[in-house]
């Protein structure tokens, strides 16, 4: 097989024609992305400035660090789980936030494709959607894990 030569298969980006529902799933992804790494990058400076406290003080950080998970948690006295969420207030385990936010972008990117597939009558691709949205918070609730 010979290689494509380079610039052999130019495209004009502007006779590129995307399908409303990529459009509004990259729109969504994009911004569910950004806030997510905005919130990231805002708790971690609020963390490393010192303007939260931590769940698990700083002097104390290498003595857990290397921990298995269920140690780890014992030791901190972090639940597992979505449990964190009580303890969100705490610099270190707010972090979280950003991550849920961050990872959180797919299902809302999906789940805004339902009103336009339902409005053009695509009942097969709305259903799809709302099985993928149904594996992503499947994942997310912890039901499938096998213990710490």
């Amino acid at each position: 097989m010979k290689p494509v030569e380079p610039g052999a298969l130019r495209v004009d980006p502007r006779s590129v024609v995307q399908p409303p529902e990529q459009l509004r799933y990259a729109r969504w992804l994009e911004w569910g992305s950004r806030v997510g790494l905005a919130a990231l990058v805002a708790i971690f400076l609020a963390y490393s400035l010192g303007l939260t406290e931590p769940h698990v003080p700083h002097a104390r950080l290498p003595e857990v660090w290397n921990l298995p998970v269920s140690q780890f948690l014992a030791t901190t006295g972090l639940p597992a789980g979505w449990g964190w969420l009580a303890h969100a207030q705490r610099g270190d385990v707010a972090n979280l936030i950003g991550i849920v936010l961050l990872t959180g972008a797919s299902l809302l990117a999906l789940l805004a494709l339902l009103p336009l597939y339902l409005r053009q009558g695509e009942r097969l691709y709305a259903g799809l959607c709302l099985a993928e949205a149904a594996v992503l918070l499947l994942a997310a609730s912890g039901v499938l894990t096998t213990g710490h």
